[in-house]
């Protein structure tokens, strides 16, 4: 068993689409993965290893950077055919927003935005819908509740559809890396060893990196898209 914790839009909008290879070439590993957007301890939880953001790295853990979150605000088309759109992050104060809590903390996310010219403003908008899941803000989007600040990850799917539109997208914000995070010690298992180089050079050969990174076009439709609706 190859046991591995990952957040379930990684999981299974990245991880899962390797898998054919992966196993083709290791046939005699098991996968048992955890879907979970919770940090989890691997040693006490007895996962080989973990990916995503905000693990502590611990006595004996080591960490393969794969990819930067970025958060960007995004709508429906027909949310935004019902109000001005956004042309400043300022602009969200008068808009409903579809918001995260922490499910860590009980805290409501605040977030700033950035740009390439180095501003950054704090993005505050009217509650409409408060959720603990990051997964279920896009849900949220695609009925046209309002906007949301999510991942690069969880929106490009929606984005390269068109059934969400990416706005303010000279703005966003960083959350952090995306690690593989797994044991620190030499004699790690073979199992462990060939899964965490599979995956890090699969980011590398489909530039995982650069699909998640805000400051492209990211979608490819989704700056034309929020342009146009100005």
């Amino acid at each position: 068993m190859l046991k591995v914790s990952m957040a379930p839009v990684l999981g299974s909008g990245y991880l899962l689409p390797l898998l054919h290879d992966f196993l083709a070439r290791y046939p005699g590993i098991v996968p048992d993965w955890d879907f979970n957007n919770q940090p989890v301890d691997l040693i006490q939880g007895g996962f080989d290893a973990a990916i995503g953001g905000g693990f502590d790295l611990a006595s004996g853990l080591a960490a393969r950077e794969l990819a930067r979150v970025h958060i960007i605000a995004v709508a429906s088309p027909s949310y935004l055919a019902r109000i001005t759109p956004p042309q400043e992050p300022a602009d969200l104060q008068r808009l409903e927003g579809i918001l995260l809590r922490s499910p860590l903390t009980g805290r409501l996310h605040s977030r700033t935005l950035r740009n390439r010219a180095g501003e950054q403003v704090a993005v505050e908008m009217q509650p409409r819908m408060i959720l603990n899941d990051p997964g279920s803000l896009c849900h949220c989007a695609l009925m046209g509740l309002g906007i949301t600040l999510v991942s690069t990850l969880s929106a490009l799917p929606h984005l390269r559809e068109g059934t969400l539109v990416r706005l303010l997208p000279d703005w966003y914000a960083d959350a952090g890396p995306i690690s593989l995070y797994y044991p620190g010690h030499r004699q790690l298992p073979a199992k462990t060893r060939v899964f965490v180089d599979y995956v890090v050079r699969e980011f590398k050969r489909q530039d995982l990196a650069g699909l998640f990174d805000a400051t492209r076009a990211v979608g490819g439709r989704g700056r034309k898209a929020a342009r146009a609706g100005r």
